[in-house]
């Protein structure tokens, strides 16, 4: 085969990776929104839990209740964080067999196919505990500051 044919292929291929790139860059964006939500979530928790031993009781109780659902909010975005990484390697998975599929004149169709499904499958479910831990974070908002929102007063910051 002449190299003029191998630089025509190899261009094709790079034209159709391009898709996949820009989704990669998605998922960048997305994994660094999802790490700063978990740097908070963390950050916290550890302001929490140094305040917690001098805490009144009445403040302990609903310090030990939104140190619970910030628990549980750094285990979903964890959970959001693994899937988005997952689709991100399937995606890089997807490129590496478009080119090698190039280079060894093979029709890795099927492959690129599925793998493209599975990282979008991946993606959405990353979504989808992204969505579940923005949720927990404004409907379990920590007694006071949820009657303060409800009265109309701007919650003090801590």
């Amino acid at each position: 085969m002449p190299a003029v044919d191998h630089v025509t292929d190899i261009t094709h291929t790079i034209q159709l990776a391009v898709a996949p790139v820009f989704l990669l860059t998605a998922l960048g964006t997305m994994l660094s929104v999802f790490s700063t939500r978990l740097g908070r979530i963390v950050d916290r928790s550890r302001v929490l839990g140094d305040r917690l031993p001098q805490a009144a009781k009445d403040r302990r109780d609903e310090m030990l209740d939104e140190i619970e659902v910030l628990g549980r909010r750094r285990h979903t975005v964890n959970v959001a964080i693994t899937c988005a990484t997952i689709a991100a390697l399937l995606v890089c998975v997807l490129i590496a067999v478009a080119f090698v599929g190039s280079i060894l004149h093979m029709d890795p169709a099927r492959l690129i196919a599925g793998l493209f499904i599975a990282a979008m499958a991946a993606f959405i479910t990353a979504l989808v505990f992204f969505l579940r831990e923005i949720l927990l974070a404004v409907t379990r908002l920590p007694g006071r500051h949820a009657r303060a929102t409800q009265t109309g007063e701007r919650p003090s910051a801590e």
